[in-house]
């Protein structure tokens, strides 16, 4: 190939890949805004709440901040935000293991951040971090789910509690609750769990009598 012909060929190739490049440009800015949700005034404020706080010297949010504590980018949709608010305004009164300090949150600062990390939540990252496999959690790994370890799942409940290992931190181990409490105990607990357990942050669960008839029969096989 003369040098006239290895000219052309980079200029050419050079030209064709930088209009490749334009054009997922374009495509790419066309879809930036769609992304993510409105920012309201009550969003805008929670960010600030979360600056006033530096709430990024502890927490990520999209891979940015430190490691000490949990990723937030998906916290609405992983915790209720009744049991949020709790925390937000005194950790330990919603998770005696707590490692969060009291802060001082005030109540409409806990509102405002939890509208911002709501957002957050909102924002579309391609379906990263992956859910996690949860089938392991109750030692039925390879075998087909009850009725009462699918609802387990559905309702959210590994967002909290862990069962043999697997699950969150922020509510009481579940792997042997059947040798702790009985039927109408954990029956009870489900529909009003501050009756029980005064200050709980725990929400009641959302769902038809016959599902938490079925919940109760799957936590009372965990002994």
């Amino acid at each position: 190939m003369s040098n006239k012909a290895a000219r052309n060929l980079f200029v050419l190739g050079s030209l064709f890949f930088f209009a490749i490049f334009l054009g997922m440009t374009y495509d790419t800015m066309g879809k930036l805004d769609k992304s993510a949700p409105e920012i309201t005034e009550q969003v805008n404020a929670g960010k600030m709440v979360w600056h006033k706080y530096d709430c990024i010297g502890c927490h990520t949010i999209l891979g940015n901040g430190s490691y000490f504590a949990p990723d937030l980018t998906k916290t609405t949709v992983n915790k209720p935000k009744g049991y949020l608010k709790q925390f937000l305004m005194d950790p330990k009164s919603a998770n005696p293991h707590a490692s969060m300090p009291k802060l001082g949150i005030r109540s409409q600062e806990a509102d405002d951040l939890i509208a911002f990390l709501d957002w957050t939540s909102k924002v579309d990252t391609n379906g990263w971090p992956p859910k996690p496999i949860l089938a392991v959690a109750g030692g039925v790994a390879g075998k087909e789910l009850s009725e009462g370890q699918r609802l387990y799942q559905s309702l959210g409940c590994s967002a909290c509690h862990a069962i043999n290992g697997i699950g969150g931190t922020t509510g009481p181990d579940l792997t042997k609750v059947g040798s702790k409490r009985d039927r109408h105990w954990l029956m009870e607990h489900f529909e009003h769990p501050q009756k029980l357990v005064p200050n709980s942050a725990m929400p009641a669960v959302d769902a038809p009598d016959a599902d938490i008839e079925k919940l109760t029969d799957y936590m009372l096989t965990l002994k």
